[in-house]
């Protein structure tokens, strides 16, 4: 049974209605009513016109715009006018009797329809409930990506990528190229990238550079891999709204500032870790934010727990770059003849791992930057990494070593500094010592060189069984087998029978990692602790470094009681490499 023509023109005056209800949330919520321009569209994204039709029934919640008629209807094609009522209503009379409607025509633009002819039959249909309308459809060729969901704004954004794939011939080039973006302006950004990309390749070249070979090797050599860092570090799980093109932007925008901000090259992957580590709105890295600075605020450095063990092993292991461990180091000099002891062992472990020197001369204050024994300390520095032929930057950093140290820390792979202060053993001493909060609060392994450095020929590792122990028996079958050094692992039994066992356990993963360690197996005293057997037997076996876990305990049972790690770097004339 048909519609009356009378009930049809109370559906209207309900559709119009909805249509003022649809604007004003609109309006009020910010979020656009209005139905797209099919010109307005087909201009900003350069598109082209298919000469053939064809008959296909489509979704009617894929209709989002119009030829000429944008502003008579609602984005869900809800009628604004009264002057449409009799039309509307003789259209629903029509659909719901014997007589039938043709098929409406449309453009296709993507995933988006735009209706040619026939707005009052989508808006009946979509009132009567109808998922689904015949239309003649003529296709509209772009190689900007259009889907239903668009809005108004957006084509700002699309506009801008149109203009970009016509100016860079991209998805010509490399026609699985996908730059989108989420943010308007960001394309003459891409551009600049490409232009400098060219610019610099011409100077190393010695040679002009045609467009679009520059725009195929910034593809492939710049943007590419530093998407697949972004996927391999699931840095699209913090920021489920963005694109990789997003990312790789922001990325490249973070790493710059970083580095003018430290003043030392930053890898992309530390930077990618900082950007997810600051800016993630995901739960878990928001309440770890949170959890942070209010540990920091109460608690005194010295009895901070500092990070997890293997934390830093997780986020930067397997290694990244060339299978080193340590491809960038962080050595702090003093200035004084006795605090270059550091540097020189950094550079010892800088051409062994092919790695580059970051430089950290702690100041009290600005002001100090620039005096003339403190450019002196530069000087220095930069002649011995040039004579030492590794690449070195110093820079200066302000306030208490410990803090300094440790903030910067997060930016290289392995810590060195000079021992002249180890940990006394009155508890107050403890209480008050820099180095203690260094090593407690140290995201990196560190490594303590006292009076003069080492060859690191032999390494003496000290194992328990501990999470930290297990972190130093990863680094030291890293050395034995990467820097072609011997290896002695040694168990101190204090009385719990297990000492076998657990020697047994790191003997094992040496050898299946292809390391052959010399194994020695000590008792101990529980009240004298494990030091002296340490000290003991690196002496015995000609070592010349000390591989150990660091603290094992909480902050304030170490403080008040000590630790083997505190006595070993009072007594050891050998560098110490601490592991977190």
């Amino acid at each position: 049974m048909g519609q009356t023509l009378a009930s049809a023109v109370e559906d209207f005056h309900r559709a119009r209605l909805q249509a003022k209800l649809e604007d004003l949330v609109g309006h009020l919520t910010g979020r656009s009513t209005e139905l797209l321009s099919y010109e307005d569209v087909r201009h900003k994204l350069r598109a082209r016109r298919r000469p053939f039709q064809r008959v296909d029934d489509i979704a009617l919640n894929s209709i989002v715009g119009s030829v000429g008629r944008y502003k008579d209807f609602t984005r869900s094609f809800l009628p604004r006018h009264a002057s449409s009522r009799d039309r509307w209503a003789n259209v629903e009379v029509a659909v719901t009797g014997m007589e039938g409607v043709p098929p409406i025509e449309v453009y296709k633009i993507g995933e988006a329809y735009f209706v040619r002819d026939g707005h009052h039959r989508v808006s009946v249909a979509r009132q009567m409930g109808a998922d689904r309308i015949q239309a003649y459809v003529t296709e509209v060729e772009t190689e900007v990506p259009l889907s239903p969901e668009v809005e108004p704004d957006e084509l700002i954004i699309k506009a801008e990528y149109a203009e970009f794939l016509a100016r860079t011939r991209v998805q010509r080039i490399r026609p699985d190229a996908d730059l989108r973006v989420t943010e308007a302006g960001k394309y003459p950004v891409l551009e600049e990238h490409i232009d400098v990309h060219r610019h610099f390749r011409g100077l190393e070249q010695e040679q002009h550079i045609p467009y679009e070979e520059a725009v195929a090797h910034w593809y492939d050599e710049v943007y590419s891999p530093l998407v697949r860092l972004v996927r391999q570090q699931g840095i699209l799980r913090d920021f489920p709204e963005r694109t990789e093109t997003d990312l790789y932007l922001w990325l490249s925008e973070h790493r710059a500032v970083l580095e003018e901000e430290l003043g030392w090259q930053v890898s992309p992957a530390m930077a990618a870790d900082d950007l997810a580590a600051r800016f993630s709105r995901k739960p878990n890295r928001v309440l770890e934010r949170i959890g942070r600075k209010a540990l920091d605020a109460v608690t005194p450095s010295e009895l901070e727990p500092g990070p997890a063990p293997g934390r830093w092993r997780e986020e930067r292991q397997p290694p990244r770059r060339g299978g080193q461990m340590f491809p960038s180091i962080l050595v702090a000099v003093r200035g004084d003849e006795s605090g270059w002891s550091a540097l020189e062992q950094a550079l010892v472990i800088a051409h062994r791992e092919g790695a580059d020197l970051k430089g950290l001369h702690v100041l009290p204050s600005e002001e100090q930057a620039e005096r003339a024994e403190t450019q002196a300390v530069r000087e220095i520095f930069d002649r011995r990494c040039v004579e030492a032929g590794i690449k070195g930057t110093l820079v200066f950093g302000f306030g208490t070593v410990d803090r300094v140290v440790c903030e910067r820390a997060r930016w290289a792979d392995l810590v060195v500094l000079s021992l002249d202060h180890p940990p006394r053993p009155q508890v107050a001493a403890r209480l008050g010592s820099g180095l203690v909060s260094v090593i407690r609060r140290c995201p990196t392994p560190l490594l303590t060189v006292p009076r003069s450095p080492s060859p690191l020929n032999h390494a003496l590792l000290a194992y328990d069984g501990s999470a930290k122990a297990q972190e130093a028996l990863f680094v030291a079958t890293y050395v034995a087998s990467r820097w072609g050094v011997l290896l002695t692992v040694l168990t101190v039994d204090e009385g719990s029978s297990s000492g076998s066992e657990t020697l047994a356990q790191a003997r094992h993963y040496l050898e299946i990692h292809g390391v052959q360690p010399q194994c020695v197996e000590m008792g101990g005293d529980e009240s004298e602790g494990v030091a002296q057997p340490i000290l003991a037997t690196a002496g015995e076996r000609g070592c010349d470094f000390i591989l150990m876990g660091g603290y094992g305990k909480s902050p304030l049972v170490e403080v008040v009681l000590g630790s083997a790690v505190d006595r070993v770097l009072r007594e050891s004339p050998w560098p110490t490499l601490i592991c977190r």
